[in-house]
């Protein structure tokens, strides 16, 4: 997949001699960040259902036949490197309140049951969510696309940094009539400075029912690189 790189450079100076040395030194310091952008190659996807019932045991037996549905539509569709877990399950009592002071009144259960599903091909996400929701899914659907290695991701967007921010020392250096001597530290940082991470920005998704069309854009990861070089008088 093509990247793209974008750079932000930030150049401070600052001004360390040596001692009383015949020949003084300069601490260079300058920071450089670098963005690869790349389509996504996984996507997360929520899909649950919810029942109601006086009882709770009627709830649960209610959701269990409709997940059940649920699951089985989405595998024939999903592919067979698809991975389903649940996420989340709730039952939950539901109760009639009163302005009078009389004490609540149960008036039955919700019962809810969301399954997470990991596809690694994008072409499939429409059909799943189709078919879920013609299964009976009728809880909000949620996406969340990602990178299978964003680690991979991560290295290039921190290798392109470092060249960036050594390029701008370098032509710091030159313009003050100095050389490059070595490379006093390297410290990875965020694109603001921050710990050590990538800063992910996701595009946004457009959903639309009934014929579930998915768009999504290019995941765009960031690094930082704070320099500091020692430079000489030409």
């Amino acid at each position: 997949m093509k990247s793209v790189i974008l750079l932000v450079l930030a150049v401070a100076p600052a001004l360390a001699w040596a001692g009383t040395g015949a020949r003084p030194l300069t601490t260079l310091r300058v920071a450089a960040e670098a963005t690869v952008a790349q389509m996504p190659d996984r996507v997360y996807l929520d899909v649950g259902v919810r029942t109601e019932s006086r009882h709770s045991r009627a709830a649960a037996a209610r959701n269990a036949g409709v997940t059940s549905k649920v699951l089985a539509a989405v595998r024939r569709v999903a592919g067979p490197d698809a991975r389903l877990t649940t996420s989340n399950y709730s039952v939950v009592p539901q109760y009639r309140y009163f302005t009078t002071g009389r004490a609540p009144t149960l008036t039955g259960y919700v019962v809810s049951n969301v399954v997470r599903i990991r596809l690694n091909d994008l072409r499939r996400v429409a059909p799943v969510l189709d078919a879920a929701s013609a299964a009976g899914a009728n809880l909000q659907h949620s996406l969340r696309f990602a990178l299978r290695d964003p680690q991979a991701a991560r290295l290039r967007a921190l290798a392109h940094a470092a060249r960036r921010a050594r390029a701008a020392a370098r032509a710091l250096a030159a313009a003050l009539g100095l050389r490059i001597v070595r490379i006093a530290s390297a410290r990875e940082t965020g694109p603001t400075g921050a710990a050590p991470s990538p800063r992910i920005d996701q595009q946004a998704v457009r959903m639309q029912p009934r014929t579930t069309p998915i768009e999504w854009g290019a995941i765009r990861v960031t690094a930082g690189v704070d320099l500091i070089v020692v430079a000489a008088p030409r």
